[in-house]
C-alpha cells in the first residue's frame, strides 16, 4: 500500500465526496485519490493492487477480503415521462407484469425472478438502457443512484415497493489493515476524531506553567518597648 495517497475506488452511483472531505480534514499528509470503475470491475482492481479500497455493490466474493456492508438502496423504474406509471408515486412489480423490462449486462440489482417480459435485446450498459427507454421501447430496473446518475429531462422514475435492494459496501484486503484503513473504516462510520481507530491523533503540546515566584520574607520590625 502507498504512503504517498490512499486511492479509494468507488461504483457508479456511490457519491464518495463526503467522507473525502472529512478525510481531508483528518488526514492531511496523506491525500484521498477517487477512482471510479464500474462495479462488476471493483474487487478485481482491489486484488490487483490498483486501489487500497473500494466502494462496492454487495454481494462479491470476500475471499481474503474486509467487507463492511454500509447501506441499502431503493430500486425503481425508469420510465418515459408520459408513461402511465408516472401518474403514481411508486409502484409494485405486479404493475410491471405486461411491461418489456430491459437487462443490461452490467445489472446490479440481483434478481431471483426477474419482473415483467424480457426485452428484444440486452444492452452493452445502464447508458444504453437508458436511452431504449427514452425511446419508449421498455423501461429499467436500477438503483435510485444510478436513476440519478443518467437523469434525462424526459424520463422519470418511481420507487418499486417490493423489489429487491442493491446493497454498497466498503471492501479492501485482510492482509492490508492498516492505520489508513482504520482512518476510512472510522469516517465511513461516522466515528469522531477522538474515538478513531486509526491514527493517534497528535495532541496539542502540553504548556508548561511558568515558575511561580516566591515571596520574599520580610523581615519583622522590631518594636521598641517603653523605658
Amino acid at each position: 500500500m502507498t504512503t504517498s495517497e490512499f486511492r479509494l475506488a468507488y461504483a457508479p452511483g456511490v457519491t464518495p465526496g463526503k467522507w473525502a472531505r472529512v478525510w481531508a480534514e483528518r488526514v492531511r499528509d496523506v491525500p484521498l485519490r477517487l477512482i471510479q470503475t464500474p462495479a462488476a470491475e471493483a474487487v478485481l482492481l482491489l486484488r490487483d493492487g490498483g486501489v487500497d479500497a473500494a466502494f462496492v455493490r454487495l454481494p462479491v466474493d470476500r475471499e481474503a477480503l474486509h467487507v463492511i456492508p454500509l447501506y441499502l438502496e431503493t430500486t425503481v423504474m425508469v420510465v418515459p415521462k408520459d408513461h402511465a406509471a408516472a401518474a403514481f408515486e411508486e409502484v409494485e412489480l405486479a404493475d410491471l407484469a405486461d411491461e418489456q423490462v430491459f437487462e443490461p449486462l452490467d445489472e446490479v440489482v440481483d434478481w431471483a425472478d426477474r419482473p415483467g417480459q424480457p426485452a428484444f435485446t440486452r444492452p452493452e450498459s445502464t447508458a444504453d438502457a437508458i436511452e431504449l427507454v427514452a425511446s419508449g421501447a421498455g423501461v429499467l430496473l436500477l438503483p435510485q443512484s444510478l436513476a440519478r446518475l443518467h437523469h434525462r429531462k424526459d424520463l422519470t422514475y418511481r420507487a418499486v415497493t417490493d423489489a429487491p435492494q442493491s446493497q454498497i459496501g466498503l471492501a479492501w484486503l485482510e492482509a492490508e489493515t492498516t492505520d489508513l484503513m482504520e482512518e476510512l473504516i472510522g469516517i465511513v462510520r461516522g466515528r469522531t476524531p477522538n474515538s478513531s481507530r486509526g491514527r493517534t491523533p497528535q495532541q496539542p503540546p502540553t504548556r508548561k506553567k511558568p515558575p511561580q515566584k516566591r515571596s520574599t520574607p520580610q523581615p519583622r520590625r522590631r518594636t521598641r518597648r517603653p523605658t
